[in-house]
């Protein structure tokens, strides 16, 4: 018995100790693979669609589905970080020279002037908006900066991703059975957690981030049209704000029109502020209840919260990862609370 002891006690120091050395060997392609996880689950519906169209080939299905996400998702993404970067960089540089920063000044100056005429208190005009928007613009700067730091490293975690994601759809079931069968809980447990996962992961990518994409999107095209300075850089941001709920887009619209209104192009400023009520403002309303998933709903504060808290702790990347995080949390919390009262009541 006592020899049985040690061996099971050494076999499980000799596991840990692998298990470390395994995790630091795949930790730099511990984001692509995060990511393949989630494409796989967003698209599972898109993958068995083409299963069926194929006559059950998965090696086919599986490269045509990766195929389809290269070209409808990670290209589009690819370029548009590279036009946010750039229209960043190009506004950072505007600012911090004399002309822009003047200019830039000015502008605010008048609107505050024009303001304080109808505000009840006077209004601080002494405000460094150079010094704000210089310190904003860097952090986005820095993030984004990452993304482009080494292209053979973006290159590689790229293709590490699309493998993954091949493999992902071909060999997940069986994937999914292996992690069942070396998890300690039940066999019910780990399919409800696996469902509440999978729902909760659905729920946040298909629901709250696709819906402010779609804002953003929206968002961008507005000022574009209307003349609206780095329109992808502020569309961008308009992404972000929209997962605050009922007011997210106006925060970025309304000093958008303020600055098109104060620059004295007023047909514009109307233009912005229509496209921004009927195009943008209506999209939770038509869009939102048809995306989302029912079952768990995570608050979209804390979406919003996890996206800026995931983009800090983990870069660019972390638009996605942080409500990844979020979702797995809310979906073992959960869990756990159903097998706590399962054994208090025996």
């Amino acid at each position: 018995m006592k020899h049985q002891k040690s061996e099971f006690y050494f076999l499980l120091i000799l596991l840990t100790g692998i298990f470390v050395l395994a995790f630091f060997i795949f930790k730099p392609f511990l984001y692509p693979l995060i990511l393949a996880v989630v494409f796989a689950t967003v698209f599972g519906p898109v993958y068995r669609k083409i299963l069926l169209a194929m006559g059950g080939r998965k090696n086919l299905s599986a490269l045509l589905t990766t195929t389809l996400i290269l070209v409808v998702v990670i290209v589009p993404i690819i370029y548009l970080s590279i036009q946010i970067f750039q229209e960043a960089t190009r506004l950072y540089f505007s600012l911090t020279g004399s002309d822009g920063v003047n200019d830039f000044s000015l502008i605010i100056t008048n609107a505050l002037k024009d303001l304080s005429r109808f505000s009840p208190t006077p209004i601080d005009l002494s405000i460094d908006i150079k010094q704000y928007a210089t310190q904003g613009l860097s952090w986005l700067l820095q993030h984004f900066g990452l993304l482009f730091a080494s292209l053979a490293k973006v290159m590689v975690s790229i293709f590490i991703f699309l493998i993954a994601l091949y493999y992902m759809f071909k060999d997940g079931y069986r994937l999914k059975k292996a992690v069942i069968a070396l998890s300690p809980l039940e066999n019910i447990h780990d399919e409800a957690i696996y469902s509440k996962v999978t729902t909760a992961i659905n729920s946040v990518i298909r629901g709250s981030l696709t819906v402010a994409l779609v804002q953003g999107i929206l968002a961008a095209i507005g000022f574009y049209l209307f003349g609206v300075p780095n329109p992808v850089l502020w569309g961008s941001v308009a992404t972000i704000a929209a997962l605050v709920p009922s007011i997210g887009t106006f925060l970025v619209l309304f000093p958008a029109i303020l600055y098109l209104y104060f620059t004295k192009d007023t047909i514009s400023a109307a233009g912005l502020l229509i496209w921004g009520a009927c195009a943008v403002g209506l999209v939770d309303n038509f869009l939102g209840p048809k995306l989302v998933e029912r079952g768990m709903q995570i608050h979209p504060f804390l979406i919003l919260l996890s996206i800026l808290g995931g983009i800090s702790f983990f870069g660019p990347i972390g638009f996605l990862l942080g409500p990844l995080v979020l979702s797995m949390l809310f979906a073992l919390l959960e869990i756990y609370s159903i097998i706590n009262k399962q054994h208090e009541s025996q």
